[in-house]
């Protein structure tokens, strides 16, 4: 049974401790004096921990591989701010003493739960080629399943099983909230690009121990992917109307839009879009996507300051995805309030 966890480090700060680990990340790196040494990254279902052994690790190297589960001993120590195992003794762990379970992060909402209130706005729409579009997806024997699993992203936000689905359906609730300011922008269509827009992260990411990419998402990317994915749903969806005389094939203007809609949300050529966002729908599923992932890379941060120790008076870890530290102003206040308030107590007993 797993009982020290990543995000327990800051307790165990200068202490030896022993614990299973699953490697997302293993290498022999030159010293500069010379020689070597082993260089981890070690993970559980609550962080990331680096980790660096220097002696004897040639059978640990050999033995141990990306996606392997280790039993290591050594010692917790700070280094230019975040915390590290300096590694004394390394294995790989047998089968019996590991649950998976403990080793990948899960969305702490309930799947099931989420999957059907997001439905339940599909089921909403008043566009009926939308809404048939749209429920393809999500009833698709594969695709389905996947999306409901997948997580967002390897590690900037919404990374664990079930992290797709949940930033989704928050991303939808922005825009369902959002849109009765921009009479400009069709509530159907912004937000059938929303459930749409990240769709091919389940082919473009793996997720089966370890969090990474596929060989598909490494050369293509989650953008091309589920503008693929769009198309080829689209034109199964016109094969099935083509043997019913009474159906209607998807219309061709509403495919443009929602491809667009894929193709420019991550808003700006520099992000990986290949088009900049110039519809209404486009411009505000954009900024809202963009600001869901945001607000859920600086909750991690904020999570991660804490688990290290800082005080709420401290900037975070610089946030290289946001190019700034940021800073926990709700915390602060609450702490200032805290002494506030325990002052004037002090005062009322003297």
């Amino acid at each position: 049974m797993k009982e020290f966890f990543i995000a327990d480090s800051a307790r165990f700060e200068n202490q030896s401790i022993t614990g299973f680990f699953l490697v997302t990340a293993i290498s022999a790196r030159d010293r500069k004096g010379g020689g070597q040494y082993l260089a981890l990254t070690l993970a559980d279902k609550s962080g990331l921990l680096e980790a660096r052994m220097w002696d004897d690790f040639a059978e640990a190297l050999q033995a141990c591989s990306v996606g392997s589960y280790v039993k290591a001993q050594g010692q917790i120590s700070k280094y230019q701010g975040k915390h590290q195992i300096t590694i004394s003794k390394l294995r790989l762990a047998n089968p019996t003493e590991v649950d998976p379970g403990d080793f990948v992060p899960t969305t702490r909402y309930e799947i099931p739960a989420m999957a059907a209130e997001l439905r339940g706005y599909v089921d909403a729409f008043g566009n009926t080629h939308l809404r048939r579009l749209v429920l393809a997806f999500l009833d698709d024997p594969q695709i389905g399943p996947a999306f409901r699993e997948a997580p967002a992203a390897k590690r900037l936000h919404h990374a664990w099983i079930g992290g797709l689905l949940e930033h989704v359906l928050l991303l939808v609730r922005l825009c369902r909230a959002t849109v009765p300011f921009y009479p400009e922008v069709d509530p159907d269509l912004l937000v059938a690009g929303a459930i749409l827009h990240d769709m091919g992260k389940i082919r473009e990411l793996s997720w089966a121990s370890a969090f990474g990419y596929t060989l598909e998402g490494q050369l293509l990317g989650h953008i091309s992917i589920a503008q693929r994915m769009l198309e080829q749903k689209i034109a199964a969806l016109n094969a099935e109307a083509a043997l019913d005389p009474k159906a209607e094939e998807f219309p061709p203007q509403l495919r443009i839009l929602l491809e667009h809609m894929i193709l420019s949300h991550h808003g700006k050529l520099e992000f990986g879009s290949p088009k900049l966002p110039m519809t209404p729908e486009a411009m505000l599923l954009s900024a809202l996507d963009d600001l869901e992932a945001k607000f859920q890379a600086l909750r991690n941060e904020f999570a991660d300051a804490q688990a290290a120790g800082r005080g709420p008076d401290e900037l975070t870890e610089w946030v290289r995805s946001m190019d700034r530290p940021l800073f926990n102003s709700r915390a602060w206040l609450a702490a200032m309030q805290s002494r506030e308030e325990r002052s004037g107590e002090a005062k009322n007993r003297d």
